[in-house]
Parts: C-alpha cells; structure tokens; sequence
C-alpha cells in the first residue's frame, strides 16, 4: 500500500458524525440510572448513537493509517495498536481507544449481553473519551498538514 493524502472531506464528516451521535447521547435522560430505564427507546437510542459514534471514531483512524501511513488495519482493536505504534495516539489515548473497540464489538455481536445500567454507565461516564481520541487524531493531523489535502 502507498500512502497518499488524507481526505480532509472524510475527517470532516467523521468528526461531524461523532458531534451528531454525541449530540444525541446529551439529549436522553441521563440524569440517573431509572430515568433512563423509565423508557425502553431510551437505551436503543443510546445503544445505537454510542455504536455509531464509536464507529465513526474508529474509521476515522483507519482512515488514517490507510492513507497517511499506508498502514491496513481491519479490526477495530488493531486499529488503536497501530495508531499507538506509528506515533498518531500516545499511550493513554490508544488503550483508551482499545477499551472503546472491545466494547463496540460487544455492542455488535454480543448486543445480549450488554445491560441497561452498563449502557448508563458508559454514556455517562465515558463519552469525553470520545472526544479525547478523536481531538488527539485531530491534533496529529494539524502537526503533519503535508499528510492532508485540504486544510483542518
């Protein structure tokens, strides 16, 4: 793979999409646990704008690494692992971003397991993680602009 540029058009609409599905964490009821249980909708809502914004978290980084770094990742969790090795997330960042994978896959493929109050939990208590590992991609891609085509 060789590398080229990264799509100032596709970090636009990542980040945008990771504010619109936050966005729509901020505005269920999460003030407390039953207040987010008193309306089923509540947790689908959060389940599904929470898998997404990671989602959208976690291609943005493959995007990356594909293009700036001619670097080809298909699991989620590799994706954190090769962003900490090629310097573009510090080691905080990239575990917290591992954590962030493993969960979304459970969100995924073991949807069943997921409880209510874990959901809580995370919507509450880790969303600014979110936005930690998206600005620090964000703050990597402003130090190296000769690897963006267009401006951030």
């Amino acid at each position: 793979m060789t590398p080229s540029k990264v799509r100032m058009a596709t970090v636009v609409q990542k980040s945008n999409l990771i504010d619109a599905m936050l966005r729509g964490l901020n505005a269920l009821p999460m003030t407390d646990l039953e207040a987010f249980r008193s309306d089923p909708r509540d947790a689908a809502a959060a389940e599904s704008y929470l898998r997404r914004a990671l989602e959208a978290l976690l291609d943005l980084g493959r995007h990356i690494l594909a293009k700036a770094l001619a670097e080809r990742t298909l699991e989620y969790k590799q994706i954190a692992v090769a962003l900490r090795r090629t310097g573009v997330l510090d080691e905080a960042c990239s575990d917290i971003l591992v954590d962030m994978a493993g969960y979304r896959n459970r969100l995924t493929h073991f949807y069943d397991e997921v409880t209510t109050a874990e959901l809580f939990d995370i919507c509450v208590h880790r969303t600014d993680d979110i936005r930690g590992v998206r600005d620090a991609m964000l703050d990597w891609l402003r130090q190296h602009p000769e690897l963006v085509e267009g401006e951030l």
